[in-house]
């Protein structure tokens, strides 16, 4: 199990840069990001967490975009894992994402993990031309298209909401494909979703309970004829050695943990503290980042 940070990135307080280099030179194997394009005003669409419109952390109008977030991490570090929890495909075309995508992996060395959400904010998605009950079927083509592209010398796709003809797209992600995880609530249909186009699963913010659903996940999997057993990201808020043994035994494979919103020294600070409660209970934050 490796554990790793999460920054919810803003235009305030701490930079992606610097909070990415800190968790590295603490030991840590990965550093996610989050994305909104933008929040509108009026919304229909309800916050997991409060159930309402209201948002529970106002970061989400100030979001920095993932991919030049991570880029600023990706040139002051040299082994940390660089990944989104999560980013929103459907926002983009999938042709340009896939050449940010790649262009960033490329650069990197190989060290990129696109986690994707389907996208709570429905009105979001909607601004964007993507229907609420079309959001997952969206998701798959193009995510489908974007692996062509990554996997091929000439790569073309004809689905419903993304078509190319035969094309040349380089650079290439360094292993030709990048991890894909699903950041969703972890339910049976999610669950289908990931063992048939997708390599792993990212839970929620607040859902501990996992070890039973984890059960269910890797019965899925081996059920739709998938090798081994699925990436499984855990969001934790605070370390807990029997938890964490738990987790472990249960299939977890990492353990992130948020940043606070506050300036470096701060930020920094936190970072000491939590490295130091994780080696304390014995644990190895992450091992080196092999492409």
């Amino acid at each position: 199990m490796r554990f790793g940070i999460v920054l919810f990135t803003s235009d305030r307080g701490i930079t992606p840069a610097a909070a990415a280099g800190a968790a590295e030179e603490a030991g840590f194997a990965s550093f996610y990001v989050p994305e909104h394009t933008h929040i509108p005003v009026a919304r229909n669409a309800a916050h997991p967490q409060t159930g309402d419109a209201s948002l529970p952390d106002d970061r989400y109008l100030r979001t920095l975009d993932p991919w030049v977030a991570l880029s600023m991490a990706a040139a002051v570090t040299e082994r940390i894992e660089l990944a989104t929890a999560v980013a929103l495909p459907v926002e983009h075309d999938p042709i340009t994402l896939a050449k940010t995508i790649a262009s960033l992996d490329h650069l990197s060395g190989g060290r990129v993990v696109l986690g994707a959400g389907f996208g709570w904010n429905t009105d979001e998605l909607a601004d964007h031309g993507v229907p609420a009950h079309k959001r997952r079927t969206v998701l798959r083509e193009y995510l489908a298209a974007m692996r062509a592209l990554w996997s091929r010398d000439e790569a073309g796709f004809d689905g419903e909401y993304v078509s190319f003809g035969p094309s040349w797209a380089w650079p290439k992600p360094v292993r030709r494909s990048v991890p894909v995880l699903i950041g969703a609530a972890g339910t049976e249909r999610t669950f289908r979703w990931i063992a048939e186009s997708a390599d792993g699963w990212i839970t929620t913010p607040g859902e501990t309970q996992i070890s039973d659903r984890l059960a269910s996940l890797h019965e899925i999997w081996r059920q739709a004829g998938r090798p081994g057993r699925p990436r499984v990201v855990a969001l934790d808020y605070k370390p807990d050695a029997r938890r964490l043994a738990e987790w472990d035994r249960a299939g977890v494979t990492d353990v992130v943990y948020g940043l606070p919103d506050k300036d470096e020294p701060a930020v920094l600070a936190y970072l000491e503290r939590l490295s130091g409660k994780l080696t304390g209970l014995g644990l190895p934050l992450g091992a080196a980042h092999q492409a």
